[in-house]
């Protein structure tokens, strides 16, 4: 591994705001606001604050936590490694998912207050990391996070939490590699809708029904079926990236509160996706991925379920049927889609809780 530090060039960071003072906003579509999208109001807000935003400052609050870059499986992986004053204690292992990054991990990463060491490296095709060598999967990846925290970071045993795209990773790293000995987990396996031979319950079905709005998921065909055009409208455009971003980040935070309560936390993160042009291989977890990925292993480890609020009526009968050794299975009353940024205490507490039973 080799020491990282971020240090965009001052050219880049020229470009970036010379597209901002001539960005052009569409006219609103008739209807109430954020039914056709996001209101061209609150975009033009988003992108003068953004044009204000001191990146060097954010550089220098980013590059306060250790980062290496290491190759694992043919795959330049970016890291973020803080350690605590306890190497005996387990480290854990955070994972970020679509559309967000390593950055947005980082307030989980203060709420465990150097308890234990922490790894947040960045999904191949995000930010600083390259892409996979070969198609990008759940089970791919986690090959590769427990070869980067046993081979690379030389740890015998580790615990595991991951979001979204990371979730997958999370759930596969528990379910098939032994160094892994406990996951927490906020974005619980829908696995077993998938499974053959099981049978779902009534009250299952109709929360998988209840999470399945067509509205919410156009995103994601257009991700997996024409990624490149897309990306190439928002690999040109800073408002474009901006808007196709915090449209999501408000949709499915607690409350939609997230982009009026973290901005600043938007902005760096929508910045990361356009100064490391990486907008388009983010889209590769959804054109890639192969059928049955999310068919991971049945998890024997110890597991500790946290309920984000987008999913609030999720049945513990359902995580029953992927998590075989559930130790907590709790409720959030915050925190949406975004659990890490938007409620990290909770999720602190929860990995410290289940470390304390495995150390």
């Amino acid at each position: 591994m080799e020491a990282f530090r971020i240090a965009v060039p001052e050219a880049v960071i020229d470009d970036l705001h010379r597209r901002l003072d001539g960005a052009i906003l569409p006219e609103q579509t008739p209807g109430p606001d954020w039914s056709e999208g996001i209101p061209p109001a609150v975009l033009r807000a988003l992108v003068e604050r953004w044009r204000a935003l001191d990146w060097r400052a954010v550089e220098e609050r980013l590059n306060a936590y250790d980062q290496a870059v290491a190759t694992v499986g043919g795959c330049r992986i970016h890291v973020v490694h803080v350690r605590s004053a306890h190497p005996e204690r387990l480290p854990v292992v955070l994972t970020h998912g679509w559309p967000y990054s390593f950055a947005s991990m980082l307030p989980l990463v203060d709420a465990l207050a150097g308890s234990r060491d922490v790894v947040v490296p960045s999904l191949p095709g995000y930010a600083f990391s390259g892409t996979l060598p070969v198609p990008f999967s759940s089970a791919a990846v986690a090959e590769r996070w427990d070869a980067l925290m046993t081979r690379e970071l030389g740890y015998e045993r580790y615990l595991t939490y991951g979001e979204d795209v990371g979730a997958g990773v999370s759930d596969w790293l528990a379910g098939a590699h032994p160094a892994a000995v406990g996951i927490v987990a906020s974005h619980a396996s829908f696995s077993a809708r998938s499974r053959p031979g099981v049978e779902l319950t009534d009250e299952e079905r109709a929360f998988l029904a209840s999470v399945a709005t067509p509205a919410e998921s156009g995103y994601a065909h257009q991700q997996g079926t024409r990624p490149d055009t897309l990306a190439a409208a928002l690999v040109d455009s800073p408002s474009g990236l901006l808007a196709w971003i915090a449209e999501k980040v408000r949709a499915w935070s607690d409350g939609h509160r997230l982009i009026e309560d973290d901005p600043d936390g938007l902005l760096t993160n929508v910045a990361l996706y356009w100064l490391t042009r990486s907008i388009g291989t983010s889209f590769r977890p959804y054109a890639e991925s192969p059928d049955g990925d999310e068919l991971h292993p049945v998890i024997d480890v110890p597991a500790s379920i946290l309920i984000q609020t987008h999913e609030a009526a999720y049945p513990r009968s359902l995580a029953e049927k992927s998590y075989t050794d559930i130790r907590r299975f709790e409720r959030l009353t915050r925190g949406g889609h975004f659990t890490a940024w938007e409620a990290p205490a909770p999720v602190a507490e929860a990995i410290e809780l289940l470390a304390a039973e495995l150390e």
